[in-house]
């Protein structure tokens, strides 16, 4: 048996695609969604990532700027750029590439934003929002992830699904997603004691981990869906994610393979966030 993959870059072709006829549909009224992109300091993985935005603003008619500050810059001088940001009527998502610099305050920064235009929803209003069922911005990975899983025609409701890793940006929010969906969540963790003792009953899984390969076949209950939200280099210059994908494919049913699976939705999430925000702001204009 081999897992079904699921193609994330096809996917989010689609994504990208409404997104481009809605921003057609809004520009020809007089607002072109608009998107800024802040990368402070010269992490090479954030350069790709924050190139890979830009790349697929221009592809679905976004406009976007990137102000790109070395790793040097004071906090004020970025806080003070984040709130002219916020009063530019042109940019209707603001988003600061993570990780910051170890002298900035993360949190500080988030809630910087407009919570109208922060297009990652990691704002503590946005992150709050989701927490009670009524969320203005879901965060990009969650919302592909789950994009993904209705694409797939994955039935969650009353699923047993686990989540590794609780960062704010993936594992919480994903979590919170799933049991909207009426899944029964379980969220592992680095203090998790027996991590298979969980996987091994779940029908789906998510990855976020941050740790190579860190589930294995044997951890895998067969037919399952396997979720792949991690990526990483290997020493031989190739990408993997956090699931060891050549052993797991053989017994999951569906699977994300890495490159191409939740990367190529997150950054569809993005410019669909953005569009929202821009919708929003030409409804409620004066």
């Amino acid at each position: 048996m081999s897992a079904t993959l699921t193609n994330g870059t096809l996917l989010s072709k689609t994504v990208r695609a409404e997104v481009a006829r809605r921003a057609a549909q809004l520009a020809a009224q007089g607002c072109r969604p608009g998107l800024a992109v802040i990368l402070v300091g010269d992490d090479p993985a954030s350069s790709i990532y924050v190139r890979n935005k830009i790349n697929a603003c221009q592809e679905s008619g976004v406009h976007s700027i990137c102000d790109r500050y070395p790793a040097t810059f004071t906090e004020a001088r970025l806080l003070a750029r984040i709130d002219a940001l916020n009063q530019d009527p042109t940019i209707h998502g603001i988003l600061v590439q993570l990780p910051l610099p170890s002298h900035f305050n993360r949190r500080t920064v988030i809630n910087a934003i407009s919570p109208d235009k922060d297009v990652d929803g990691l704002h503590t209003m946005n992150a709050g929002a989701l927490m009670s069922g009524a969320p203005r911005f879901l965060p990009c990975t969650p919302a592909g992830v789950m994009r993904m899983l209705a694409a797939m025609h994955i039935p969650l409701e009353g699923s047993q699904a686990v989540v590794i890793g609780c960062s704010e940006s993936v594992g919480k929010p994903m979590a919170l997603l799933l049991l909207e969906a009426g899944a029964t969540v379980a969220v592992c963790h680095r203090q998790t004691r027996d991590l298979a003792l969980y996987t091994r009953s779940a029908e789906l899984i998510v990855v976020a981990a941050g740790h190579p390969k860190l589930l294995t076949a044997e951890m895998v209950k067969p037919d399952a869906v396997v979720i792949d939200v991690g990526i990483h280099r290997t020493a031989d210059g190739k990408l993997c994610g956090d699931v060891d994908f050549d052993a797991v494919r053989k017994v999951a049913g569906f699977i994300t393979p890495v490159p191409g699976g939740v990367g190529p939705m997150t950054i569809g999430m993005l410019l669909m966030n953005t569009l929202q925000a821009a919708e929003y702001a030409f409804k409620t204009r004066p």
